[in-house]
This record gives C-alpha cells, sequence and structure tokens, in this order.
C-alpha cells in the first residue's frame, strides 16, 4: 500500500519532468507550422492525419523505448573534432544526424514508397531538424556530447547536455506555444536569411556554438540564473532557426 501511494505522489513530477524535456522540439514545430507553403499543408495534413508538427515532433524520442528501433539512435547526434567540418570529419559506421536527415528526405521524397514508411521517416525528420539546431547534438565524441560533463543547476545534479537540453527552457517556465510565439517575430527578409544554407552549413553552425559552450562551465560548476542570462539568447536563437529551417526543409519537399 505505502508503494502505492509512493508512487501515486511521484507521478505528477515524473510528467512535468517528461513534458518539459520536449519543449524544444515542440517550439520549433510550432513556429514552423507557420510558415509552410499551403501545398507542404496539405501534404503534411494528409500524411499525418491532421496531426501538428509540434505534436510529432516528440515521436522519434518516444519510440526509444522500443529496441526495435535501436539503429536509428545515432542519428539524434553527430560527434566529430571541435577543429574540423563535417565534410572531413571521419564518419560512423552506425550513422548520424547528418545521414539520418539525408535518408528522412529520400524515402519522404519517393511517393512509390509505401505510406507507412513516408509517415514514419516524415516524424523522424520533424525530430531530427529539431536535433540538428541543439548545439550540443553536434559535438564531440570523448564526453558524450556534454552528458559526462556533470555540473549543478540550481543546486541540483544535471551536465552540460540536459543544461541545453532541458534546464534552460524548464527555468524559463513558458509553454512551448508562449515561447514559439514569442520566437517567431521576425521579418520576411530576416526569415530568408535565416533559412539559407544546407544541413552542412547548419550543422557547422551548431558545432561551433558547441565550442563556445564546452567554454560555458566547469565540471562541478554551480549554474542558475548567471547563466541563463547570458545563454538563453542562444538558445532563443537557436530554437528560432531549428523551426524556420524545418519550416524550409519541408517546404521543398513538397514543392
Amino acid at each position: 500500500m505505502k508503494k502505492i501511494i509512493l508512487l501515486l505522489f511521484l507521478l505528477p513530477t515524473l510528467t512535468f519532468s517528461n513534458y518539459w524535456g520536449k519543449t524544444g522540439h515542440r517550439v520549433t514545430g510550432h513556429i514552423a507550422e507557420n510558415h509552410l507553403t499551403g501545398k507542404a499543408k496539405r501534404a503534411l495534413k494528409d500524411l499525418l492525419d491532421g496531426h501538428s508538427l509540434a505534436f510529432v515532433s516528440t515521436y522519434a524520442d518516444e519510440i526509444k523505448a522500443d529496441r526495435t528501433f535501436s539503429k536509428f539512435s545515432a542519428w539524434h547526434y553527430v560527434n566529430y573534432p571541435l577543429d574540423m567540418r563535417y565534410e572531413d570529419a571521419p564518419k560512423s559506421d552506425y550513422g548520424d544526424l547528418i545521414v539520418g536527415i539525408e535518408k528522412c528526405i529520400e524515402i519522404v521524397k519517393n511517393k512509390d514508397n509505401p505510406r507507412a514508411n513516408r509517415v514514419f521517416y516524415l516524424k523522424m525528420l520533424v525530430h531530427l531538424i529539431g536535433d540538428l539546431h541543439q548545439p550540443l547534438h553536434a559535438s564531440r565524441a570523448e564526453d558524450k556530447g556534454g552528458n559526462d560533463i556533470q555540473v549543478q543547476w540550481f543546486g541540483e545534479g544535471s551536465n552540460l547536455h540536459r543544461v541545453w537540453d532541458k534546464n534552460l527552457i524548464e527555468s524559463y517556465g513558458m509553454t512551448y506555444t508562449e515561447l514559439a510565439n514569442e520566437l517567431d517575430q521576425v521579418s520576411r527578409k530576416e526569415r530568408k536569411k535565416i533559412q539559407e544554407g544546407t544541413i552542412y552549413d547548419w550543422v557547422q553552425e551548431s558545432h561551433e556554438i558547441c565550442a563556445e559552450i564546452y567554454n560555458s562551465a566547469q565540471i562541478g560548476e554551480k549554474l542558475g540564473y548567471q547563466y541563463s542570462y547570458k545563454y538563453n539568447d542562444i538558445l532563443f536563437q537557436q530554437l528560432q532557426r531549428g523551426g524556420l529551417r524545418l519550416a524550409k526543409v519541408l517546404n521543398d519537399l513538397f514543392a
């Protein structure tokens, strides 16, 4: 009986934690939704059965619990030396974030592929474009993208990767729709500028930001308000870029 009561007590906390862990992807999906062409909107409505990009943006993380999908784990990140470009760096035998994005585009684009396959890889693509803009998903291998760099976040144990995946956004205290609406205040000229380039340019951009983040904290450092004040702008910038570029990828895909 005591175990049941304890579980019921913990459930709200666990649910809240999981919700906020998905906020970044939902922000990018929500922003992208506002910049789709009519043709892309119709194609997405059909393939996603009317679900929003925000709704499907977390799918690639949700399936991690099923070992059937273990082969896609390496698609969530790319590791290579900080002083190199992706094109020149050694490639993983298991694939990586760029390989995953290119494969998703290839499968979704081909209308001869089974509908179920196109839907699956479309959901993966929405998520992976979000991952591409989280700088520590384009990082170095030796510390697992900052996962091995243990820090304190407002007095609680965390790591540098989790700070950027979750802690910064969670601490800001806005829902994904509130945050997306704030970050979507961009002119047509600014949007077109952000959408320039290729996924190779975008991963390099994230990779270079990652180098700055590695210098932002030491192992065991206590992070809090000062860190948020200094780095929230980069966080918001990457969420905005992810959303606008996701729209660009989808518009091109369904042109």
